[in-house]
């Protein structure tokens, strides 16, 4: 009798099987692919894992072309319908082997609809059976696993596994047809380009377009404010005028008038204390917003870096919609735990002194997971992105059990020859939870000067303010994940990489994000041609069915033939205007190609733009004048490539951003010459190493090299030796 224990990822496994374990654990594999064997009890284990999704949907036949619509899907190995997933083959073929010796089969991949589907299909396809043994738990601890696998279901989360199954099926429908579709209408229109839309991605971009007609349609409205600074006994104060804003010129002008050079009174001082209550726990959109405030960490970014949190053991599983924490994860436990480590020790300390710990929890729920908090197993070794959300999860947990912070607001009115200003400031008087969260929490004190009613303020300036009003500020990553789940659109897991996705088709960039001329056009064309294809009540009415799904009161078939019958009818009426749709895009799309991929004014000749070409060596920049003039630039062989309106001030040559994972935008000239790239020092260690030889291979000799990045000393048996000094951080 041989139990397998299918886990999501290879670290996953390893836990799982350390914790239940009562003896040794034997770790076996073959080519870099490894699984364990342990005994519990009277049980002899064998715990293996996946590498996340082995399996997606792909033709039942393969249909010539643009041809749509397609409907007849099914599962397939992720290795043979996608390059980049061939690793994914070894992990597959030891599943299938090892399944062949396995009794009984337990699924303990992530508890959520992602993790279902997975476990479901390793089940059915692999392993061959009909059903599983399941595992649920929220953090990879000892403890957690133990208790999860002596309580495991005899069952598969059959709900969350058929939600899984149905959305995917879902998403490859709208995806597969509607961007056949658009790059069917374009080809027709004389141009082959690939443009996709998606179920959620189509609203979404809605959405950020809307917002951008609104900034460009958007007329400043002029105002008037103002401000007198003054003197009193205890110091010296601002106030603006109690109107705030004049929309009438002439008023403002009359009451300036009126004031000027007058000293005023103080006619009211009024206290305001309040208390500020603690944050709610994390779910998953506020970490990711709060990292975002705190570090400018992409919410995709700290998504991925919470996963290697949990899969590490240090918190809960982060795929959450939940801001509460139940008593059953044992708050005394963890923060005891916490108290162990340096930075949290004394806060700790002070929270179990206090007893009765009780979390500020807020409204949303979700039936999987509770809210984000960490185990308070210690970290190792983490890098510093590692570090940052670590301390923020930390420190978020911590605040939810401390007292309410208490802030004041003192407001002055001040009479100016019968007109009123009005001076305020807030400060904390007990600082609270704000000694918990640390440097995230971050409030401004504004202290007024001690004053009482009757005291002279002298007005040492008195100023008549021309602003104007602002248009609304664009979409951050952030908050755009915020307003997708307010519409409820998309999940909690997949809105970061919604995103992601429509800065890589080229629909926004920056991170204020900008709907490009394109992103615009394709709304406007769908807008006009097909709007059920951008309509976030439709996209909102499926994600209603698959709730109804994962709660077993709807089928995923009964939704998908439903689905079907709308891209039916969207999709024939899409082709009736094919051509319409096409002309409106084709302009759109080069008008976008060309835009960026204009770099800036060629300093050769003067005269020419520089462009990005793609040639047979790879992309690179060469004037528009070519063969009259041959200038020409190297580009980085990896990253993203965007354009900027700026020119470097050291040579005058245009500067790129280049964008590489998980790396800072990074901004340069792109003269491999520019004397900004080469620094005395530098110079200094070019003349002491080159043309010496290689210490790496012994054989070759040291060169030097230019890249955009500046200069570098590399071996001249490139590529069969890689070695490089860096000069000035040439190379990054």
């Amino acid at each position: 009798m041989v139990e397998l224990i299918i886990a999501e990822k290879p670290k996953a496994a390893q836990r799982i099987a350390e914790s239940l374990a009562e003896g040794k654990v034997v770790k076996k594999g073959v080519h870099g692919v490894y699984y364990y064997e342990i005994s519990r009890g009277k049980n002899d284990i064998i715990v293996a894992c996946a590498v996340g999704h082995l399996f997606g949907l792909a033709e039942k036949e393969k249909k010539k072309g643009m041809a749509y619509p397609v409907f007849d899907v099914e599962w397939k190995p992720l290795y043979e319908t996608t390059k980049t997933a061939a690793f994914s083959k070894k992990y597959y073929d030891m599943l299938k082997k090892l399944s062949k010796d396995a009794t009984t089969f337990t699924v303990s991949c992530d508890y959520d609809i992602e993790g279902s589907t997975l476990g479901m299909n390793i089940i059915r396809f692999i392993c061959k059976q009909k059903d599983a043994r399941r595992m649920k738990f929220s953090t990879l601890t000892k403890p957690d696993l133990i208790q999860a696998y002596e309580s495991v279901s005899q069952s598969l989360d059959w709900g969350q596994a058929h939600a899984g199954e149905t959305r995917h099926e879902l998403d490859w429908y709208w995806g597969i047809n509607l961007s056949r579709a658009l790059t069917s209408a374009i080809k027709k229109a004389g141009l082959f380009k690939i443009l996709s839309i998606g179920r959620v991605q189509g609203p979404a971009l809605q959405i950020i377009v809307q917002r951008e007609k609104e900034i460009k349609a958007f007329k400043p409205q002029p105002f008037w404010q103002l401000e007198l600074q003054g003197k009193v006994k205890n110091g010296e104060l601002t106030a603006l005028h109690e109107k705030d804003k004049f929309w009438d010129k002439k008023e403002a002008d009359l009451v300036y008038a009126k004031v000027k050079g007058k000293n005023g009174t103080i006619s009211e001082v009024k206290r305001d204390e309040f208390q500020q209550q603690t944050p709610y726990p994390f779910d998953l959109t506020t970490l990711q917003t709060e990292a975002y405030r705190c570090f400018g960490a992409p919410p995709k970014a700290t998504l991925e870096i919470a996963q290697e949190l949990y899969t590490s053991g240090l918190i809960s599983y982060p795929r959450t919609s939940s801001q509460q924490l139940p008593p059953t994860i044992g708050y005394s436990k963890i923060i005891a735990a916490l108290s162990q480590q340096e930075n949290y020790s004394a806060l700790c300390k002070r929270l179990l002194a206090k007893g009765g710990l009780k979390p500020n929890n807020g409204k949303k729920t979700d039936p999987a997971h509770p809210a984000i908090y960490p185990t308070g197993l210690k970290p190792k070794s983490l890098d510093k992105r590692g570090q940052r959300i670590y301390d923020l999860i930390a420190r978020r947990f911590l605040a939810t059990f401390a007292d309410a912070a208490t802030r004041e607001t003192v407001s002055a009115r001040i009479d100016v020859n019968k007109e009123i200003f009005v001076a305020a400031g807030t400060t904390t008087k007990y600082r609270g939870w704000h000694e918990f969260y640390g440097p995230y929490a971050r409030f401004k004190e504004e202290e007024l000067p001690q004053v009482t009613k009757g005291e002279t303020v002298v007005v040492k300036k008195l100023e008549l303010l021309a602003k104007e009003t602002k248009p609304p500020a664009r979409y951050t990553e952030a908050s755009i994940i915020r307003e997708l789940e307010k519409r409820n659109l998309g999940t909690k897991a997949t809105r970061a990489e919604i995103i992601d996705t429509l800065h890589k088709r080229g629909y926004v960039n920056g991170r204020a994000i900008e709907a490009t001329d394109l992103g615009i056009k394709i709304v406007e064309t769908l807008g006009k041609y097909s709007p059920e294809i951008i309509d976030e009540e439709l996209t909102r009415h499926f994600e209603g069915e698959m709730e109804e799904i994962q709660e077993d009161k709807k089928k995923g078939e009964d939704v998908l033939e439903e689905a079907k019958g709308v891209l039916v009818k969207i999709l024939d009426s899409f082709k009736k205007k094919e051509k319409g749709i096409g002309d409106e895009l084709i302009t759109a799309t080069k008008e976008s190609e060309t835009k960026e991929n204009t770099i800036g004014r060629c300093p050769v000749c003067g005269e020419g733009t520089l462009m990005m070409k793609r040639g047979k060596f790879g992309r690179f920049i060469a004037c528009s004048c070519y063969p009259d003039c041959k200038a020409t630039f190297k580009l980085p062989s990896n990253g993203l490539v965007k354009n900027t309106d700026k020119v470097c001030e050291t040579c005058k040559h245009p500067v790129i951003t280049v964008i590489r994972s998980a790396r800072k935008p990074q901004e340069v000239c792109i003269n491999p010459d520019c004397q900004s790239k080469i620094s005395p020092d530098a110079r200094k260690l070019i003349r002491q190493n080159e043309n010496s030889s290689c210490k790496k291979c012994g054989e070759g000799k040291m060169v030097l090299r230019r890249s955009v990045y500046g200069s570098f000393l590399g071996c001249d048996k490139f590529p069969k030796c890689r070695n490089i000094v860096k000069i000035n951080g040439g190379i990054r």
